[in-house]
């Protein structure tokens, strides 16, 4: 018999620690929650870069190409995971294709839902109950 715990960090996009946020790029904040054996046994609240961060550095974008997927991309979405490199999951309630193309490269699931609360979210996923509306991808 093993006593060993398992263990998920499922990340939420949030500006105020509550809340999914609409939109990926434009949170503030990662909500990363602990969770072992089906129960929440820690949160906290860690800085996550986003678009604000990364006015300037916009190069020219080729409007054949999906959003997220001009040059440069790659490197932004790098610097918005490395907050999250320890987590499985990540929830928000909308993001770009390059974005999702990168945290999925990253071994990180993204589930775009339309459960606004956190804590709602993560135990609909706990459960397997936590729907995958592709259809916000943008």
């Amino acid at each position: 018999m093993s006593d060993q715990k398992t263990s998920l960090k499922i990340a939420a996009v949030t500006d105020d620690g509550k809340i999914i946020s609409m939109h990926f790029g434009r949170a503030q904040y990662y909500a990363v929650l602990t969770v072992e054996d089906g129960e929440i046994v820690h949160r906290e609240l860690r800085d996550k870069l986003g678009h604000r961060h990364f006015q300037g550095e916009e190069g020219p974008h080729d409007p054949s190409q999906p959003h997220g997927f001009d040059p440069g991309s790659d490197d932004k979405h790098a610097r918005m995971a490395g907050a999250i490199d320890d987590v499985q999951v990540l929830l928000s309630r909308g993001m770009g294709r390059g974005a999702r193309v990168f945290m999925d490269q990253a071994g990180i699931q993204c589930v775009l839902t339309d459960v606004e609360n956190i804590d709602e979210a993560v135990q609909a996923y706990i459960q397997g109950n936590l729907v995958d509306h592709v259809e916000k991808l943008h």
